[in-house]
């Protein structure tokens, strides 16, 4: 019998990850990439020494307290965090990672993707030409809104909001930034700080949500912060669905005061997302693709593999989060 380690991996992770994991552990994989079930973690845990799950499963403090003591970490392929109840895990011991960093880059190309087709209407305009509806050309035919040289906000200067500013530069746009604290000047770049999300909101000709859901967040843009918009300004979330309420924003973008939304992320997803956002034109959506390139994923499982080296090489996780 081998003494290398026991991985219970949730997900099919990409081939190099695997390579890796049957290396220098013993997997206990998942090639059907079945969605696993609170208690089938729980029983299949009793020979795990760590986890290594997504944000598909939840870490709840039941879910916590009924592992077996036998699971030393959850190592985790997201840089999210919000399906694990750290508090819990800190409480019986288990040290909990994420995966920051290396996804900055293909979230914050998602973000521009989402602002670009929230602005140009290009849900719309992919939808008429495959219905065949796309007849001629006219001077007011598909008006959306131009971007360059517009306002970007950031609610969440973190690694990707900086990212995500950063290609908005690009477009010669003008950065505002909330954030818990200040950055240095040297991450500012030029952007403008305001001190409260109430004194952001209205210098923001596109909204960029980049924060992590958190009790403090949970519905932080709602309708009385969605009137302090420019009218016609578009919200882009590649963060978390629960920053969002859903009623408000789907209220503003049914009555004119946003002109467009872009989403990656959604309250409930993916079974339960407001049906209503699959009913408005002026919703540009995609299923919560913001780390899905293929050097990212690889990224995330190889940087997870590293704090689980590091757990049973007795060493400190550089990415430990409990």
């Amino acid at each position: 019998m081998s003494d290398k380690p026991v991985i219970l991996v949730t997900r099919k992770l990409p081939d190099a990850v695997e390579a890796r994991l049957q290396r220098d552990y013993r997997p206990m994989l998942n090639p059907d990439d079945r969605l696993y079930s609170a208690d089938e973690i729980i029983e299949m845990s009793a020979e795990a020494d760590a986890i290594l799950p997504c944000h598909t499963e939840k870490f709840d403090a039941d879910v916590i307290a009924r592992l077996p003591k036998n699971v030393r970490a959850i190592a985790n392929f997201s840089v999210g965090h919000d399906h694990v109840d750290l508090e819990a895990a800190k409480a019986k011991g288990i040290i909990v990672t994420n995966t920051p960093d290396v996804l900055s880059d293909a979230t914050a190309e998602i973000a521009i993707l989402c602002m670009l087709g929230a602005a140009r209407r290009a849900y719309e305009g992919e939808r008429m030409i495959r219905a065949q509806k796309w007849k001629d050309w006219s001077p007011t035919f598909m008006l959306g809104a131009q971007t360059t040289g517009k306002r970007f906000g950031v609610i969440g200067m973190g690694r990707v909001g900086q990212v995500a500013a950063k290609r908005a530069r690009g477009f010669d746009m003008e950065v505002h930034y909330y954030n818990r604290s200040r950055l240095s000047p040297e991450l500012e770049c030029g952007a403008i700080y305001h001190e409260t999300v109430e004194d952001l909101l209205p210098h923001c000709d596109v909204l960029s949500i980049h924060c992590p859901a958190t009790p403090q967040t949970t519905g932080l843009v709602n309708q009385e912060r969605i009137a302090m918009l420019p009218d016609g300004a578009i919200v882009v979330n590649t963060g978390r669905g629960g920053v969002v309420d859903d009623e408000a924003l789907i209220e503003a973008l049914t009555s004119g005061k946003l002109f467009a939304a872009g989403l990656d992320v959604f309250n409930g997803e993916p079974d339960n997302i407001h049906p209503k956002y699959r009913e408005l034109d002026n919703v540009f959506l995609l299923p919560h693709l913001g780390s899905a390139t293929v050097e990212t994923r690889v990224g995330m499982g190889f940087r997870a593999l590293d704090n689980l080296d590091a757990v049973f090489a007795g060493r400190e996780p550089v990415d430990r989060i409990a």
